[in-house]
């Protein structure tokens, strides 16, 4: 006989949503907890994240359902609606892409989306494949904006102080070259009372190191916001 999944159930309501257009915590959990009845899941938990928003992951009862999930103590979440866990595509296909190297299930009865069945997984594919498409969709149109602003002859960016204020760019290339650090330029700028590239009176560090066209690395990768996995024995098995 199969182990049963021990399942954690998620809810989750906005502050601008009521019971009564069907999004109610109390709908979500009859509805899971029917759902946990039919498929004889072993329910630990409902964890809720009420007056949440869903426009992104960043909330506490999804995050302890996950981190039970990272430490081994379920084998998956259960949602009764999928924007309940997330109103992005490209938050959705994270997590599908979390869950499956989490070897766990996710379950949102609304879309029949649950990653412990072969159709379940196909569904996880396809909505994948849909935030990919979404992410790469929105580079093109901005890419394009931008494109098309270049054509129109607007400008794309704030204009360079070499061309805005080049005896200013000059003046800061000298100096920097002669080892006068950036904040003794800015310094040096506000005592005469020079005017930033806006018409400022303060001139900063960043505006005096943009004006001698210096760059910052590049920032480094925001670390993923989803618990980091462990090396975990999976109890899922494949229903048809």
């Amino acid at each position: 006989m199969a182990t049963p999944l021990r399942i954690i159930g998620y809810a989750r309501v906005s502050t601008s949503e009521q019971a009564a257009s069907g999004l109610g915590i109390a709908a979500q959990v009859a509805a899971i907890e029917d759902a946990a009845a039919r498929h004889g899941w072993e329910m630990i938990e409902i964890v809720r994240d009420e007056g949440a928003s869903g426009k992104d992951l960043d909330r506490p009862g999804l995050r302890r359902a996950l981190e039970s999930i990272a430490r081994g103590e379920a084998d998956g979440v259960a949602a009764a609606k999928l924007d309940r866990v997330s109103r992005s595509l490209v938050d959705v296909a994270r997590l599908l892409d979390w869950f499956t190297r989490a070897e766990a299930a996710l379950v949102a009865l609304d879309v029949g989306l649950d990653t412990s069945t072969p159709a379940g997984r196909l569904v996880a594919n396809v909505m994948a494949s849909v935030g990919q498409w979404e992410r790469e969709t929105i580079a093109a149109r901005t890419a394009d904006a931008l494109a098309a602003r270049s054509r129109e002859g607007k400008a794309v960016s704030r204009p360079a102080v070499s061309v805005t204020t080049p005896a200013v760019a000059e003046r800061i290339r000298g100096e920097r070259t002669a080892g006068r650090t950036w904040q003794a330029i800015a310094d040096g700028l506000n005592a005469d009372g020079t005017p930033t590239v806006r018409g400022g009176a303060l001139w900063r560090v960043s505006a005096v190191q943009a004006a001698a066209g210096y760059r910052r690395p590049p920032a480094q990768p925001k670390p993923a916001d989803l618990p980091v996995l462990r090396r975990r024995r999976s109890r899922m098995t494949t229903r048809p």
